[in-house]
């Protein structure tokens, strides 16, 4: 059987391939502010600016942040070397949420 975080990053995959996935911090501040997303993963091993720049931006515009991932966990996931990523669509945003908030 495949675990929860197992899933999310399948899921994660699937939302790059289906175009619903935006990577890199300039890009994902831009979606946040713009009302775009409403899940953002962040690397745990970012930098501690980005850590600080990305949860004070999800917090004033009520977005979820996910930091339960390394960097390497998320680019395996994706086929890219990435920090950090925004859902962009609702469907992959509720099912992950599902699967964050699972016990």
């Amino acid at each position: 059987m495949i675990n929860r975080d197992q899933k999310i990053l399948n899921l994660l995959g699937l939302a790059r391939r289906a175009g619903e996935l935006v990577t890199g911090e300039e890009m994902v501040l831009k979606s946040i502010q713009h009302g775009q997303t409403k899940l953002v993963f962040l690397a745990q091993d970012a930098g501690i600016a980005t850590q600080k720049k990305f949860r004070d931006k999800c917090q004033s515009y009520q977005v979820t942040l996910c930091q339960r991932y390394t960097r390497n966990e998320l680019s395996q996931a994706i086929g890219q070397s990435r920090s950090v990523l925004a859902i962009t669509q609702m469907g992959f945003t509720k099912k992950m949420n599902q699967l964050l908030n699972q016990n």
